[in-house]
């Protein structure tokens, strides 16, 4: 919020320099990200009075005028706005002045020939409006009330102001009103309040304006009042610049007087044009109301003129059931205020911050000044106070008479159950530790904690407990009831006015080594040997990018965007899109892996689980001229070896069984993982359909792997520290065996059986052939298996070896019927 230093000086007793100011309300929570001094936007610019004005003699858009600035002499300026004449005060820039929102310094010069000794200047030029239709005037010089010539124009146009960029925490709704600042700098500088005095007599109640509402607990107090016989005209001076301090552009007097109000209290408010209610309606009766939409089809146009197509989750003001703006969001064009309004409607209200934000977050994420106020939470205590002196400002701008109001009011009633906390001494020096007094630990007393309670406006009663300890009933001022709930609320209170600054810098007596848990370092492995095999490592959204209609994804109550409205139950989708984006900048096929969280619900609720998911789209071997300098397309075996050389580098004996079970996977190139009879997840090709749809390369591979399993096996006693194995120094010796077998027999399922018939003289078993084709039965296939037999004390003979590899070929018999052949 930007913060207009001679507004707050109006409000607040405050004699700290901008800077030091900055820096107070930064170290209390309120940061200040920039000060912005607009006296610099017009130095040099002064007012003057055209004394003439005639034709450029070589340019017809061009007029040669003499301007008097107070000098010795008139100057001669050129000038190319359509508006300028004789006899008129305007803001010149003299020659040396320079203007930096247009980055311009005045230099004589010569305009199609005709001599020019300075600018006569538009706002936009002087930084107050982004656009102007011609140079300002500041009226003519027969009024009295025109500024006097070679009077400097910064005061005239509020350029003589320092504006501070402020942001707050999203709890601290109250920080975005001047009132509420002007509060803080009161608490933080001892400065006196000044706050503008409201009358607050009651407003009769008529017939012909009622309200309804019938969603409590989104609108718990909605006023509307009706004023006739208003007059739409151009805001004052003092308003208009008022709202360009803060970033507002000015409308007219009664849309200024509602941003006002929104400024100076924070309570957003908007005003109807009575008749058009009327009109809308075709009723005389204005009957407010506040609902949700429920009807098929709604709509309502809004003022920034864009159709809206309204949903459940809209909170609406209506007409007599008719859609009339957007409750806490927008108003509606077809009852906006405008230079033919004679009565108005004005509203008042508290919605509820969830209803705000999902009425605008279901209209793509429209934002305004009110919505956002909303959104953090008005304050309710002091809505009266913000209507009351929105009406003396109309009225005194716009004329017009109060006619009646109507109030909806369900809030709940603080000046009979005020909010109390108790806070106790102890617990607050307990948490916030002790302070710097001249270099010595002290504590905080209760003169400090009564002092800076007091200044925000709190109320303490002071008691003493069972310990003799202080203890405070603090009572909340009703301004700062929706953020002081708890007792550390009040805590943090005492730490933000007293300064955290004055608090003692402290250090743990000890200090201990810092480590990595089992899990990390295991992960750190799992990476590294991921990486060295080519991949990398990948983070992406937590948001699925399918919506699937099973019922398992879990949705989430408010996406920041509609397309990612649940959480990703899979890891394989994301790598895709990533693929493609690689391939569509330019960047060639990606071979990457992630590490991740995927979620779902089954009977028990909710789940997370770890996993491990690859994505492996070509040969990633360097050098390529062989090839024309082109990237081959990887076999299955060549991808699967990818994963085989990570497994082997971390002692993983993954097993691979046939599985057809994932449609995105091409059925016959697909692979479950086991680990000691765990499933770990599967690794294939891409289906071809979808590498067909998302125009991927001709063989994409992917994996999925649970990352517990893993872990788990990584982490037993016995593998986390590596144990010496004896080796042999006899030569070994290997054996031969071919035979058919059907084409569905695994052959995890024989290496399996063929280690636990060689025993322990068995070092290794390789399928080192696969025929199928002529002189092979139909439906099988010719595989040659070699056996490694080695011993540790001896040389093996065929004594020792045949027994072993005839137990062998008997186990293929008798267990898997294959047909021998050698």
């Amino acid at each position: 919020m930007y913060i207009a230093l001679n507004w707050l000086k109006e409000l607040v007793d405050c004699q700290l320099d901008p800077e030091a100011l900055a820096q107070t309300l930064t170290l209390a929570g309120f940061e200040v990200e920039s000060i912005e001094d607009r006296s610099t936007w017009a130095d040099g610019v002064v007012v003057g009075r055209v004394l003439t004005r005639i034709q450029h003699p070589n340019a017809d858009k061009l007029s040669v005028c003499t301007v008097d600035v107070g000098g010795e002499e008139p100057l001669q300026i050129v000038c190319g706005a359509a508006n300028v004449r004789a006899g008129i005060h305007v803001a010149v820039a003299t020659v040396g002045t320079y203007l930096p929102k247009v980055d311009l310094k005045i230099k004589p010069a010569k305009l199609r020939g005709e001599k020019s000794e300075g600018m006569i200047c538009s706002l936009s030029e002087l930084g107050l409006t982004k656009d102007s239709e011609g140079i300002y005037i500041f009226g003519e010089s027969e009024s009295p009330e025109t500024p006097a010539i070679g009077t400097d124009v910064r005061p005239l146009l509020g350029l003589d102001d320092i504006i501070l960029d402020l942001s707050s925490t999203a709890n601290r709704a109250d920080a975005l009103s001047m009132v509420g600042i002007a509060r803080e700098v009161a608490a933080l500088t001892g400065g006196k309040l000044k706050l503008p005095a409201v009358d607050m007599s009651a407003i009769a109640k008529q017939p012909q304006l009622t309200v309804s509402v019938s969603e409590a607990q989104a609108c718990p107090v909605y006023s509307a009042t009706l004023i006739e016989g208003i007059s739409v005209s151009p805001s004052p001076e003092w308003l208009q610049r008022r709202l360009q301090s803060a970033g507002i552009r000015p409308i007219n007097n009664v849309v200024d007087v509602t941003n006002y109000i929104l400024l100076e209290w924070g309570q957003p408010l908007h005003a109807f044009d009575a008749a058009k209610l009327q009109a809308v309606s075709s009723n005389q009766t204005i009957q407010m109301g506040v609902r949700n939409s429920q009807k098929q089809g709604e709509t309502l146009k809004t003022l920034d003129g864009q159709e809206r197509q309204l949903n459940a989750q809209n909170l609406l003001i209506t007409v007599s059931d008719t859609p009339v703006a957007l409750a806490g969001v927008m108003g509606g064009e077809n009852t906006e205020v405008d230079e033919s309004t004679q009565n108005i409607v004005l509203e008042a209200a508290i919605f509820d911050p969830v209803a705000v934000r999902k009425s605008a977050r279901s209209q793509g994420g429209m934002r305004s000044e009110a919505s956002t106020r909303y959104e953090r939470g008005v304050n309710f205590a002091e809505l009266e106070t913000a209507t009351h002196r929105a009406i003396e400002l109309l009225i005194q701008l716009a004329g017009g008479k109060i006619i009646c109001q109507d109030l909806s009011d369900r809030r709940p009633d603080l000046t009979l159950q005020p909010r109390t906390i108790k806070l106790r001494l102890v617990r607050l020096n307990q948490i916030l530790g002790p302070i710097d007094d001249d270099g010595e630990p002290g504590e905080i007393t209760t003169e400090d904690v009564e002092r800076t309670l007091t200044a925000l406006g709190c109320q303490l009663t002071a008691t003493l407990d069972d310990k003799e300890e202080t203890v405070w009933d603090v009572v909340v001022p009703p301004y700062r009831y929706r953020d002081l709930e708890r007792e550390i609320d009040l805590i943090e209170e005492v730490a933000r006015l007293y300064g955290y600054d004055r608090f003692m810098d402290t250090l743990p007596s000890e200090s201990a080594a810092g480590f990595l848990s089992l899990d990390e370092e295991l992960l750190r492995q799992i990476r590294a040997a991921f990486r060295a095999v080519g991949l990398n490592e990948v983070v992406q959204y937590s948001y699925a990018i399918e919506k699937l209609n099973n019922g398992s994804q879990v949705e989430i109550i408010n996406p920041m965007f509609t397309e990612y409205a649940t959480l990703r139950s899979e890891l394989i989708s994301g790598l895709i899109q990533s693929f493609q984006t690689n391939l569509a900048q330019g960047n060639g096929a990606l071979q990457a892996f992630e590490i991740s969280k995927i979620f779902g619900r089954d009977e028990t609720g909710l789940t997370e689980t770890d996993v491990l998911a690859g994505i492996i789209g070509e040969d990633p071997s360097v050098g390529r001229w062989t090839t024309g300098g082109k990237p081959q397309p990887l076999t299955w075996y060549e991808a699967k070896g990818i994963l085989d050389s990570v497994c082997n580098s971390l002692n993983i004996p993954v097993e691979y069984q046939a599985d057809r079970s994932d449609e995105k996977l091409h059925p016959g190139r697909t692979a479950s993982l086991w680990l000691e009879g765990q499933k770990l997840g599967y690794f294939g090709q891409l289906h071809p359909q979808i590498r067909q749809e998302k125009d991927l390369p001709a063989a994409v591979y992917v994996f999925q792997l649970n990352l517990d399993p893993i872990l788990n096996y990584l982490a037993a006693e016995e593998r986390l520290v590596p144990v010496f194995k004896n080796y042999s120094t006899y030569p070994a010796s290997d054996r031969d065996i071919a035979f058919f077998a059907p084409i569905d027999l695994s052959l995890a399922d024989i290496k399996k059986s063929i280690v636990k018939a060689g025993g322990e003289l068995l070092e290794d078993v390789e399928v080192f052939d696969e025929y199928r084709g002529a002189n092979v039965p139909e439906g099988q296939r010719s595989l040659a298996i070699r056996s490694i037999y080695r011993a540790l004390d001896r040389t093996l003979t065929d004594t020792d070896v045949e027994p072993l590899q005839q137990k062998i070929r008997d186990v293929l018999v008798e267990k898997f019927r294959v047909t021998l052949r050698s």
